[in-house]
């Protein structure tokens, strides 16, 4: 397991680090979130569903403009006027989760009562009742619990965690395919690999697949790093010499943007940091030389 130290490191800006590591000391063995690729993976993962373990419970505090496009089949589209529900959680989810997830109509209170919460926000009349069953807990009657109690806010993320068999592509190291479980997507593809591999490397000190693309390219996150504007060094001159730049080693706007231009052309998302997904893909080698 991680030590609290080790966890702060990782996620500096968690309120909590001492209850989570403890909470993760007690559940994790029960669970089978018991090797290094598993709880590198578990942290990593609802560490940026929870924005570096910060938040367990759903905002849904939008502007009008917001809600006419987060939510526009409910409002743009739904025939609401966005402004009657502007900046109020309660009544904006009592909307847009009604009626489905196993919640009553509008006027219920269920799209409020099991809003999103935990590390991979439990979200859902049906999803509260099933946890709560399969894991011995009453979230249906105080959903609350999910996310105020550390233990079983955890337990809310590994029920999610197993039924949808994640510890497969956590042993094989298959990051992208987790996330893209996770998150329907692949948003935030960059934070998640550098956390599990900096955790990884915390845990086990060995080479690690981190490639999605290429599964025999093991990189060390030690010489990997990650490079973004601001980012200065051998590094940075050798990302320019593969972007055809001028290689000055100064990341600096045009750095940004060209790499923003191959990230995109080459279907990830992008934000402009060279993390070990796009670094990887890049340079498509097992030795980065800095």
């Amino acid at each position: 397991m991680l030590t609290i130290e080790q966890f702060k490191e990782l996620y500096p800006r968690c309120k909590n680090p001492k209850d989570w590591v403890n909470a993760m000391k007690e559940v994790f063995p029960k669970f089978g979130i018991d090797t290094p690729k598993r709880i590198a993976a578990f942290i990593s993962q609802c560490g940026h569903e929870s924005a570096g373990w910060r938040y367990f419970s759903e905002n849904l505090n939008y502007s009008a403009k917001a809600l006419d496009t987060v939510f526009r089949k409910y409002f743009a589209y739904g025939g609401r006027n966005a402004y009657d529900y502007e900046r109020q959680p309660e009544k904006i989810a009592n909307v847009v989760y009604a009626n489905r997830m196993g919640n009553g109509d509008s006027f219920s209170g269920d799209g409020w009562r099991y809003r999103g919460r935990g590390p991979i926000q439990l979200t859902g009349k049906n999803n509260y009742t099933t946890f709560s069953s399969e894991m011995n807990v009453d979230a249906v009657t105080d959903p609350d619990i999910v996310s105020n109690d550390f233990k079983v806010s955890l337990m809310s993320a590994i029920w999610f965690w197993n039924t949808n068999g994640l510890n497969r592509y956590a042993d094989e190291g298959d990051i992208k395919t987790m996330t893209k479980r996770i998150n329907g997507g692949y948003i935030g593809l960059e934070d998640r690999l550098m956390h599990y591999a900096l955790a990884l490397d915390i845990l086990d000190n060995t080479e690690i697949v981190v490639n999605p693309v290429r599964k025999d390219t093991k990189v060390s996150y030690g010489k990997l790093g990650v490079l973004r504007r601001g980012s200065r060094g051998s590094g940075v001159k050798q990302l320019q010499r593969k972007l055809g730049l001028k290689d000055d080693g100064d990341f600096g706007p045009g750095t940004e943007r060209t790499l923003k231009n191959w990230q995109r052309a080459n279907g990830l998302q992008d934000d402009g940091i060279a993390g070990p997904f796009t670094l990887n893909l890049l340079f498509s080698t097992s030795q980065w030389g800095y």
